[in-house]
């Protein structure tokens, strides 16, 4: 399963900080950011994804994190 959300991740500096966070919380999923894209682009992928974890997440460190549909 594959899913996109929208962020306000600007910098490659916040983007590793936080793929570093959720690497502790979800070890299983794969996860990058697509920050040239316009909606600040976080790409997760893995089984059984945890939605409302990831979003809760990125709200807890200060971002905006919205499904993109």
């Amino acid at each position: 399963m594959v899913e996109i959300f929208k962020t306000n991740v600007v910098s490659h500096r916040q983007a590793e900080k936080l793929l570093a966070i959720l690497q502790q919380y979800f070890p299983h999923y794969e996860m990058n950011f697509v920050l040239d894209d316009i909606d600040k682009v976080l790409r997760v992928e893995g089984g059984d994804l945890q939605i409302e974890h990831i979003q809760e997440a990125l709200r807890k460190n200060g971002f905006i994190c919205e499904v993109l549909i």
